[in-house]
């Protein structure tokens, strides 16, 4: 272990092991077979990297994507590791070059697909080679219990068979006892160490929701993350070409990928998004798996995936660099009745597996408690804390409802009167008090329950619905989810159990990730450093994260280092990329230092630790301007902070205006009705407007200038600045 640090901090820059590195690393050393379970981003890559540039002889690297193989191989090269891959896209001249130098003893790691390796003429050269080790990346492809299925991968077993005294070694960020235990049993490894990770990504936040309306949903988190790389899921492919072109339209940099594109458009598509010329790509979970875009600060699920195995995996492809990144679901009881008809050939043990994860799943999303917990309990994984501060529900971001046992009354006495027949969505309509045909012809609008919450949204009605079942108090029966109650939904209509029910709160919270990882950083450089390395890296035709992390951008721009000596403590920076450019970073962060009257090479006492970050305050305002930003804060009406400040609704809407647009706010459902809204925001795009004449001629005068301006601010914070 001592002589593999030297490796790590000359290729890598880095000081330390992280954790279960150590373990995983003197396994290979050793030459043990092992399967290795760690999070992503959390280096699984070095446990078999940093040994095999210590190791006599070569290392394979079975890898199940070309994309893969080429962003590690070029990160390699850029340390100044000697690597090569091994694919498809390359002339039969390339490959040969490749080969004598890996004949010549040149190459210390060479990255193979398992089609390519497994081929009898490539075994044969092979075992010709003095070999180190075998590492096997996404090693949950092997199992049949895994959640990709990559037949190819099955046939790896013979690797013990060719390669007898060579360790093997199995890598994955995603699974189960049962998957694990069936990778050892299918690659027939001997006696292997099993090193189980954590499966916390603590800078990962969080956020569940049910759909209501997808695309303003959607907006509002794009919103969050102008200009930052994202990446969209959907269920079907025809989900991904619809939403992408109604990015495309909104002005997003989008790009679609699923299988019924071409090969060759699916590879334009990924380098696309790799080298930051399309930010946000939409896709199905055709998409991903070895990804290694680094800087990816959002996922987003438009439905549910079928398993929180597949959601871990899917998620993680967030804030690989360990900053903090946003995971969002959105879903809808439709996503689960569509993944169980994707199911209806499978039969026997298959079924009742399948069935098992989506119910674990669906416990997620309608789930109260805390995300993190939830997912780490579903690995096997104890959570101590007592919140995680980077959920929805740890954060506060569900409040509550004042009166809950009086509501969820209210709720389980419209499914008796409904005879429990009805499912969650007509019952809902029910107590919203709607007007529809099939209600009134049913003769369900002269029931005691209906309209009960017609001072509710439905969308609310229908998510304390969800609620209700998730906690056991309601079951769904049957193919179409008929409403029952249970024997704790009893005893809540004879009030002798009261559930917890919550509602949607208006502010957001940062993460204790985020604000961490901010502290004492400089965004003015960090900016810059992020313009310098994007032309460094289409200069050389690399994608931006294999140039540098934005975690090393990030230190770069709180240490502000202009001395070798402490450019050489920054992570991320190893020998050969700090003769490389250690002169130009230097150089700007000088001028930069200079430009704005900054310390540089500062020390780490004097980065002050902060334990969040302050809220906008109104800038030279008046003390009614202050005290009606502090009322916004608290989700009061315009006119409630008219009258509570005594000024006229005019000043204080010029106040609320300059509050949404300093706050970055897009929701103004506080402030408006939701229906209102979408029809401000349609007219605007319709009219290419943003003034309020225009808007308001064509309404005539139905909605005022108050709304319009109100809704035209959350409208201004939508807007994806230029990429």
């Amino acid at each position: 272990m001592e002589e593999l640090l030297p490796i790590l901090h000359k290729y890598w820059g880095y000081e330390s092991f992280r954790p279960l590195q150590a373990e995983a690393m003197r396994a290979v050393v050793a030459g043990r077979d092992s399967v290795v379970v760690m999070p992503t981003g959390g280096g699984k890559s070095l446990c078999f990297q940093a040994p095999a540039l210590h190791m006599p002889g070569i290392a394979l690297v079975v890898s199940p994507l070309i994309a893969l193989m080429k962003d590690q191989v070029d990160a390699l090269r850029l340390a100044g590791a000697p690597a090569a891959c091994v694919n498809s896209t390359q002339t039969a001249s390339e490959r040969r070059e490749i080969a004598a130098a890996v004949k010549n003893g040149q190459l210390k790691l060479l990255y193979l697909s398992p089609e390519k390796l497994m081929t009898e003429r490539t075994l044969e050269f092979l075992q010709s080679l003095d070999i180190s080790l075998i590492a096997i990346d996404e090693a949950h492809c092997i199992s049949d219990w895994g959640h990709d299925f990559r037949p190819e991968y099955r046939m790896l077993h013979a690797l013990k068979e060719k390669f007898p005294n060579v360790g093997v070694h199995a890598y994955t960020a995603t699974a189960t006892e049962q998957v694990r235990l069936d990778i050892a049993k299918q690659l027939k490894l001997h006696d292997p160490e099993l090193l189980v990770g954590s499966f916390d990504r603590p800078n990962l936040i969080y956020r569940v929701q049910r759909i209501h309306d997808q695309w303003a949903q959607v907006r509002e988190i794009l919103a969050r993350h102008r200009d930052k790389s994202g990446i969209i899921y959907c269920i079907r492919r025809a989900d991904v070409d619809s939403l992408t072109a109604t990015m495309q339209q909104a002005g997003y940099s989008a790009l679609p990928y699923h299988a019924g594109l071409s090969d060759q458009d699916r590879t334009k598509n990924q380098e696309a998004f790799l080298t930051d010329r399309a930010k946000i790509i939409v896709a199905t979970v055709a998409f991903g798996m070895g990804i290694d875009k680094s800087d990816v600060r959002f996922v987003i699920h438009t439905g549910a995936p079928k398993g929180l195995e597949h959601y871990q995996q899917e998620s993680g492809r967030a804030g690989r660099d360990g900053l903090e990144s946003e995971c969002t679901l959105l879903y809808s009881q439709r996503d689960f009745a569509t993944w169980k008809h994707f199911q209806r050939e499978l039969s026997g043990p298959a079924l009742e597996v399948a069935n098992r994860v989506l119910a674990g799943i669906e416990r997620f999303c309608i789930s109260l408690d805390c995300r993190r917990r939830a997912i780490l309990d579903y690995f096997g994984e104890d959570y101590t804390a007592e919140s995680c501060q980077a959920c929805d529900v740890c954060l506060s971001e569900l409040e509550m409802v004042s009166d809950p046992l009086i509501l969820a009354q209210k709720i389980l006495s419209c499914v008796i009167r409904l005879e429990q027949m009805y499912g969650a969505e007509y019952t809902a309509l029910v107590l919203h008090g709607s007007s529809e045909e099939r209600i009134v012809d049913k003769g369900h609008n002269k029931l005691s329950t209906y309209g009960l919450l017609k001072d509710q949204p439905k969308k609310q009605i229908r998510d304390w619905i969800e609620q209700l079942v998730g906690q056991g108090h309601l079951r769904k029966d049957g193919e179409y989810g008929v409403l029952q109650i249970t024997p704790t939904g009893r005893k809540i209509l004879r009030g002798e159990l009261t559930p917890k029910l919550l509602k949607a709160a208006k502010q957001r919270k940062a993460s204790a990730a985020a604000v961490a990882s901010w502290t004492g950083v400089d965004r003015g450089l960090f900016e810059e450093l992020r313009q310098w390395r994007k032309g460094v890296a289409d200069e050389k035709c690399l994608p931006p994260f294999v140039i540098f992390s934005d975690a090393t951008l990030r230190d770069l721009a709180r240490w502000r280092p202009t001395a070798m000596e402490n450019l050489a403590q920054i992570s991320g920076l190893g020998e050969k990329k700090l003769i490389e450019y250690g002169a130009p970073l230097k150089k700007l962060i000088k001028r930069y230092c200079d430009d704005n009257r900054l310390d540089a090479n500062v020390k780490a006492g004097d980065v002050v630790l902060e334990s969040a970050a302050p809220p906008p305050t109104p800038q030279g305002g008046s003390m009614a301007k202050q005290q009606a930003w502090k009322l916004f804060e608290q989700n009061k009406t315009l006119e409630e902070v008219a009258g509570i400040i005594n000024r006229a609704t005019s000043t204080t809407q010029n106040y609320l205006c300059e509050f949404i647009l300093a706050h970055g706010i897009t929701d103004a459902s506080v402030w408006m009705e939701p229906a209102i809204f979408e029809q401000i925001r349609e007219a605007a795009q319709r009219l290419g407007t943003d003034k309020l004449s225009p808007i308001h001629n064509e309404f005539q005068g139905a909605i005022t200038f108050d709304q319009i301006r109100i809704a035209l601010a959350c409208l201004r914070n939508e807007m994806p600045s230029a990429s």
